[in-house]
Parts: structure tokens; C-alpha cells; sequence
């Protein structure tokens, strides 16, 4: 089911935003004209993964510096050893949509 989010030129470029949708918190990641959305709690403090610096295509968890991918949901080091959730995303005119139910 495709969520809509916000338009494009809403989300801040290269920091996250949290959303919920039907009970997940989803963090969306603005990066240019691309968005990324992962499950917005670190899978190893349970974090907001929005709230984290962006950089290189990752999101840092502001608890503790595990990074994440934002195309994977898989973390680069420790302490965090578990991905989190990855949502498809689209933008169409203007507008970003979060895919729920098919996350990967």
C-alpha cells in the first residue's frame, strides 16, 4: 500500500524526518531528488534513526554511531548487527510515497 508522505520539497535535504504509518515508525531520508526510507529505530538501542547525521548514503544512530545503509537497512559496524526494515519509496508529482507491506 503506497503512504502518502509529504511533498518532495517539504522533507529537508540530507537529514531525516519521522514519520508513523499504521503503528511503524519509518524515518525518510531526503537526499537531493532521492528518498530512502528504513525502519526508524536502531536495531541495536532502539534510537530514531531519523534523528542521526547523514552521510556517504548512511544514517548514523545518534545513540551510539552504528551506521546504517539507507538502500540496505544493514548496519557497517558495530555495536548495531541487525538491519532494519527497508520501505520502497516514490516521488510522483512532487509527492513522496512510502510503500508499506512490502518492505524488504
Amino acid at each position: 500500500m503506497d503512504i502518502k508522505i509529504a511533498p518532495l520539497v517539504d522533507l529537508p535535504d540530507g537529514r531525516g524526518t519521522s514519520v508513523e504509518i499504521e503503528g511503524e515508525r519509518i524515518a525518510v531520508f531526503r537526499i537531493g531528488d532521492t528518498v530512502h526510507a528504513i525502519g526508524d529505530r536502531c536495531s541495536h538501542a532502539e534510537a530514531s534513526l531519523a534523528e542521526g547525521d547523514v552521510f556517504d548514503g548512511e544514517v548514523e544512530c545518534p545513540r551510539h554511531g552504528s551506521p546504517f545503509d539507507l538502500v540496505t537497512g544493514e548496519p557497517s559496524s558495530l555495536p548495531a548487527t541487525t538491519a532494519v526494515p527497508v520501505y520502497p519509496t516514490a516521488v510522483r508529482d512532487g509527492v513522496v510515497y512510502v510503500t508499506i507491506g512490502g518492505e524488504s
